[in-house]
């Protein structure tokens, strides 16, 4: 299989190129570098610096290169900037993939692995399950909503198959220490808490203490980067395999409060975190069901709460040093 992972010098592109190779897979890279870094780049696949905006970038690739399945990761996925930039956000990642599928029609590739987000389902609560209502609330999410059901027309009209992932909140970092989030300005729980007891911040704030849960705080559902990853390697055998276009959630389906997250890291090293108030729009509990995908794919995370935070804390940790 050779696989051509769109965006895969980025987080979570780089670690399913990791997973892709483990399982002995050929492995393609387009990349702009624009979030994405060179040192996160696996040494035995091949790289291409290019822009899925730029057609010719694409076409360069393809006549280049045989490929079987694409896997796109090339998204701008900050919510406040696409609020600030939706234009930029629109050309991004729908005028982004549009080209990107144009190319891939013309070469007669028409398998796609395309990374969505739960941002689409809105403001949901409770347990997320694919065939929810849709309702995105900003910019990101609708640009991702708009994408898929461009890829879905896509797929009626030129008869390609696809397999989208929904993604919950993705945390940690390959066991080899190697690739992770390399960010310094991050916004999610997980890798802020780390940065709690690293130092680099003076304390965790929690939003909110009286929510109708087992300790007042949230709820979320928290997926191992690796895991999320190897299910990308599932999704690309299973269109090689003659499956069917489908749509998944990919989440833990239980799911944890904001504070059993930061007592997962206390044990690590002291976190020191205040209570804040409540964010406007945050629901108690919001859990993806898995469910499609462990009967599609056979696919069930291996990471826990543990595994993840220890692994964030790792791979953090050996950054700040350099």
């Amino acid at each position: 299989m050779r696989v051509l992972v769109v965006g895969g010098a980025g987080y979570i592109g780089s670690h399913t190129v990791y997973e892709l190779i483990k399982d002995q897979q050929e492995v393609i890279i387009l990349d702009n570098l624009s979030s994405g870094y060179m040192e996160l780049v696996h040494p035995e696949a091949k790289f291409y610096h290019g822009d899925i905006r730029n057609k010719s970038d694409i076409e360069n690739v393809f006549k280049q290169e045989k490929i079987d399945v694409v896997m796109h990761f090339a998204a701008k996925i900050i919510v406040p900037e696409s609020v600030k930039e939706p234009l930029e956000y629109y050309y991004n990642n729908v005028e982004g993939v549009r080209i990107l599928l144009e190319v891939m029609n013309d070469f007669g590739c028409k398998k796609i692995v395309f990374s969505s987000t739960a941002a689409v389902y809105g403001e949901a609560s409770g347990i997320c399950k694919e065939d929810m209502p849709t309702k995105p609330i900003n910019p990101y999410g609708e640009t991702k909503l708009a994408t898929e059901k461009m890829i879905q027309w896509v797929a009626n009209a030129y008869g390609f198959h696809y397999v989208i992932f929904r993604y919950f909140n993705v945390a940690g970092a390959d066991k080899s220490l190697k690739i992770g989030l390399m960010k310094d300005q991050l916004t999610h729980l997980i890798p802020v808490a780390i940065q709690g007891i690293l130092g680099i911040r003076d304390h965790l704030t929690i939003y909110g203490n009286d929510y109708p849960t087992k300790d007042g705080t949230c709820i979320r559902d928290y997926i191992h980067v690796s895991d999320l990853a190897y299910a990308h390697v599932l999704g690309a055998h299973y269109l090689l395999n003659g499956g069917s276009s489908e749509i998944m959630n990919l989440g833990s389906n239980s799911g944890f409060t904001v504070l059993e997250v930061a007592q997962a890291v206390n044990e690590i090293a002291p976190l020191k975190y205040v209570i804040g108030d409540r964010r406007d729009g945050d629901p108690a509990e919001l859990i993806a069901s898995n469910e499609k995908a462990r009967q599609i794919l056979n696919w069930v995370p291996k990471y826990t709460l543990k595994d993840i935070v220890l692994s964030d804390y790792q791979y953090r940790k050996k950054i700040s040093k350099k």
